[in-house]
């Protein structure tokens, strides 16, 4: 029974790292098509990437209950539970970011829409990055430094897309308040590159914790 337990608690780990990669996916895809002016392709993406938040949580919660249900793992539970919250907060941020274009609507200049990609793909690519680092935690502890490095790699990588792109919006000869707005979403969507570090580091913790 117990042996049974672990197997389904692992296929909803897979399903739940499934679901933030997708996520990742998708909201790359939304950002994409609201820059080339695809509205209605944004918005069915948005709402798709608004489920995918949801299933994840739902996903979460179900894993947690198994985890303290079934005294499954328990030398490594907290740091389980510790990585799974905090990846939440990658495809959160996500969601809420696209939801702030949805809300907002801002007017991105095509002169800046090229570096917007830029951004967004790189702090795509380190959630991707993440999850591989995330599936090696629990499969194969002696991959984990590999995809971490990637991580970090791509939010550093992020940061300098973010800098480049507000040095580009503050040197535009336009009002002062569009300029804030813009800089209002490279923030947030950098943002997720951050969220991505921050659970690279609970991994590279616990990995070290499980190899003392």
């Amino acid at each position: 029974m117990l042996f049974k337990q672990s197997k389904i608690l692992i296929n909803e780990i897979d399903e739940y790292l499934d679901t933030v990669s997708e996520g990742a996916l998708v909201f790359r895809q939304c950002i994409d098509e609201y820059l080339n002016g695809e509205k209605e392709k944004f918005e069915t993406h948005r709402v798709a990437l608004s489920n995918l938040e949801k299933k994840a949580d739902s996903l979460r919660r179900g894993i947690e209950n198994r985890l303290y249900t079934h005294s499954l793992m328990p030398e490594n539970r907290g740091d389980v539970l510790g990585i799974l919250e905090s990846i939440d907060n990658v495809i959160d941020t996500a969601k809420k970011t696209s939801t702030q274009f949805s809300i907002e609507l801002p007017e991105i200049p095509e002169e800046l829409r090229r570096e917007f990609i830029t951004l967004t793909m790189h702090v795509t690519q380190g959630a991707e990055s993440l999850v591989l680092a995330t599936r090696a935690f629990f499969r194969d502890l002696g991959a984990v430094k590999d995809h971490l490095h990637k991580v970090y790699f791509y939010e550093k990588e992020a940061d300098r897309a973010a800098e480049n792109l507000n040095r580009s919006i503050f040197k535009m000869g336009c009002d002062l308040c569009y300029k804030y707005q813009l800089r209002h979403f490279v923030i947030n969507v950098d943002k997720i590159a951050d969220r991505s570090e921050a659970v690279a580091d609970r991994i590279a913790i616990y990995t070290i914790k499980r190899t003392v």
